[in-house]
C-alpha cells in the first residue's frame, strides 16, 4: 500500500488543533480504484462463523428448549432472526478444543438414550442434548452450509470415516443406515471438513508435533475422501504465536506434507487491547496480513511440487478470528458462562479492519470464521428475556450483505503512525507495527457498482479523501453507510443499541472524482455505480 506521509504517535498532539488532515498536510487523502485491477473473487464463505460446545453458546445461546422463545426444534427464535441477519455463509462445529475430546456418536440418537460425558477442554458437563443432527437442522434454518471438524486428538481416523459416511452416503453401510434409523433418511452431504483443531497448541487434548499430526491427518484425508470424494478438507495451521512456539515450521511442515491432499490451511487469531491502547489495538489486523503474507508464500512454494490433479491451489482459512482478552481469566474461561466478552466501539473497528484483510486477500482467503456465534465472544448476545445486536454485529452484516463480487487492488495514499511495541493479545506475541496507515480500506465490484469500505483509525480527525476511479465515472448518487458512536467505548447492551449501522445522506457524484470526509473513529461503507 503507497504512503507518503509518515506521523508519529509522539506527534500527534500537534493535530488536536486541526479540523482535519487537508489544513494540516495541504492535501486530501486519496482512494485510487480501477476496475481492471482485480485481486480475486471474493468468496461467500468469508462470512462464516462458529458454534462450539462452550459456556453458553449452544445451551442457553442457539438451543434452549422449554424456553417461551423458542420454535418447537429448541432454536430460540430471536437468536435465530438476528443469525440470518448476518447471511451466515458457513457455520463451524463443534469445535475449537472441545472437539479433541468429542466423539460424535455421543450426539446422535434417541435423546433419552444420550450419555453425558465429562467436557475436558472448558471444564464443563456436556450431555450430548445437541448433535450433529441437531446442529444440521439449525443450519438449514438459518440458511447456513454446515462445516464439520473431526477429532484429531483422543479421536482416531476410522472415528472420521464413520462421521463422514454417517453424514455423506445414501444408504447402505452401517452408519448410513444408523442415520436412517434415527429419522434422517436422505444425506446431509457435509462438504468441509477440518482434519482436527489447534493440534500445534500445547494446550489441546491430544496435542502432536507437525510430523506426526500430518502422518495422523493424512490418513484421516485418505479414509475420509475414499468415502465421500468431493468432500473439501482443511488443515489445522498455526494457532501457536507465543514467544515460545515456531509457528513458521508448523505451516510449512503441515503445507508441504498434506500439500496433495487438504484444500485450505486454517489460522487462528485472537486480539485484544489489555494496555487500553487505541492506536495499537487498532493495528492489529495488519499483524493478520502479515501472517497471510508469509503462510501465502508458503504455499506458493509448496504448489510448484503437489500433485493435485485437477483441484485448485491450497488456500488459507481464518476459520477462528475475534478480539477476546476481557474473558481471558481461568475463572471466565470455564463453566457454563465461560467467555462471555462485552464489545464496544473500537472493538466493532478492529473487527472491521481484518474483513478489510480478507477482501484485499481474496485470492488466497477463501473462508473465514468468527467465533463465536452467541453470548461466547460473540456478535450476538443471549439471556433468558432476551437478546441483542454486539457492536461487532454489524461490521459483520454491512460485509455479508455487500461485498460481493471481486476484489479490487487499490492505491491509499494517506497519513501513517507507528504503533509501541505491545502484545497482540494475552498469550499472543509481541509486535510493533511502523506506517499503520490511518485510513483502512478494501473494495469490491460487482455489476458495474464499487463497494469501498474504509476504516478511519484515527481518534480524533477526520480524514478528507478524494476517491478517484481511474476506469470510468462515477454515476449519480452515493449510498454511505456508517458505524460510530460519540465514545469509542461505547457498547450495546439489553435495549440499547448505542453502536449500529446507520445510513448518511447520499452524496452526488459526478466525474471520476468524489471528496468525502471520514469521520474519524469509524467504519464507513460507500456503495455506488461506474459507467
Amino acid at each position: 500500500m503507497k504512503k507518503t506521509i509518515k506521523i508519529y504517535l509522539g506527534s500527534l498532539v500537534i493535530l488536536l488543533f486541526f479540523p482535519g488532515f487537508s489544513e494540516v498536510f495541504g492535501q486530501n487523502a486519496r482512494i485510487k480504484f480501477d476496475t481492471d485491477r482485480i485481486i480475486g473473487e471474493v468468496d461467500k464463505n468469508l462470512y462464516g462463523n462458529f458454534v462450539e460446545h462452550l459456556g453458553r453458546c449452544v445451551y442457553g445461546g442457539i438451543y434452549e428448549p422449554g424456553s417461551p422463545l423458542s420454535d418447537a426444534n429448541g432454536f430460540r427464535k430471536d437468536v435465530l432472526e438476528a443469525v440470518k441477519g448476518l447471511n451466515v455463509s458457513l457455520i463451524r462445529y463443534p469445535g475449537g478444543n472441545f472437539v479433541s475430546n468429542y466423539h460424535w456418536i455421543d450426539g446422535v440418537g434417541p435423546k433419552n438414550e444420550r450419555v453425558p460425558r465429562m467436557e475436558l477442554a472448558w471444564a464443563r458437563l456436556e450431555t450430548n442434548e445437541f448433535g450433529t443432527n441437531e446442529f444440521i437442522k439449525y443450519c438449514r434454518a438459518v440458511g447456513s452450509e454446515p462445516y464439520l471438524s473431526v477429532n484429531m486428538g483422543t479421536g482416531t481416523i476410522e472415528e472420521a470415516q464413520r462421521w463422514v459416511e454417517y453424514c455423506n452416503i445414501k444408504e447402505g453401510p452401517y452408519y448410513a443406515e444408523l442415520r436412517k434409523k434415527h429419522g434422517f433418511t436422505e444425506p446431509y452431504n457435509v462438504k468441509y471438513w477440518s482434519l482436527g483443531n489447534e493440534m500445534d497448541g500445547e494446550w489441546q487434548m491430544g496435542h502432536l508435533n507437525a510430523e506426526d499430526y500430518t502422518k495422523k491427518a493424512l490418513e484421516a484425508a485418505k479414509l475420509m475422501r475414499l468415502t465421500s470424494p468431493d468432500i473439501k478438507l482443511i488443515a489445522a495451521g498455526s494457532s501457536n504465536y507465543r514467544p515460545h512456539a515456531d509457528p513458521d515450521h508448523w505451516n510449512r511442515t503441515t503445507i508441504n506434507n498434506l500439500r496433495d491432499v487438504v484444500d485450505y490451511i486454517a489460522l487462528h487469531m485472537y486480539v485484544g487491547n489489555p494496555e487500553n491502547n487505541y492506536y495499537n489495538f487498532l493495528a492489529t489486523p495488519l499483524v493478520m496480513e502479515q501472517r497471510t503474507d508469509i503462510v501465502r508464500g508458503m504455499i506458493k512454494e509448496a504448489m510448484q511440487k503437489a500433485d493435485r490433479g485437477n483441484r485448485p491451489p491450497m488456500y488459507i482459512a481464518w476459520d477462528e478470528y475475534n478480539v477476546w482478552y476481557r474473558a481471558r481469566t481461568d475463572e471466565l474461561m470455564q463453566g457454563t458462562r465461560a467467555l462471555e466478552e462485552k464489545y464496544n466501539l473500537e472493538d466493532a473497528l478492529v473487527i472491521g479492519g481484518f474483513l478489510n484483510v480478507f477482501i484485499r486477500n481474496a485470492d488466497i482467503i477463501k473462508m473465514a470464521n468468527m467465533a463465536q456465534l452467541v453470548n461466547v465472544i460473540a456478535p450476538v448476545f443471549a439471556e433468558e428475556k432476551g437478546m441483542f445486536r454486539q457492536t461487532i454485529y454489524f461490521p459483520l452484516e454491512l460485509f455479508a450483505k455487500n461485498m460481493q463480487g471481486k476484489s479490487l487492488d487499490l492505491v491509499v495514499d494517506c497519513p501513517t503512525y507507528n504503533t509501541d511495541e505491545f502484545y497482540l493479545g494475552l498469550g499472543e506475541a509481541q509486535t510493533k507495527q511502523s506506517n499503520v496507515p490511518y485510513l483502512d480500506v478494501s473494495a469490491t465490484y460487482n455489476n458495474g457498482e464499487v463497494v469501498i469500505c474504509v476504516v478511519n483509525r484515527h481518534k480524533e480527525n477526520a480524514i478528507k479523501t478524494d476517491i478517484i476511479c481511474q476506469s470510468g465515472e462515477f454515476s449519480d448518487m452515493l449510498k454511505i453507510s456508517e458505524i460510530n458512536a460519540p465514545d469509542i467505548k461505547a457498547a450495546n447492551d439489553f435495549g440499547v443499541e448505542n453502536v449500529k449501522t446507520v445510513s448518511k445522506p447520499d452524496v452526488k457524484a459526478k466525474g471520476n472524482t468524489v471528496t468525502y470526509s471520514f469521520p474519524a473513529h469509524s467504519l464507513t461503507m460507500i456503495r455506488g455505480k461506474i459507467k
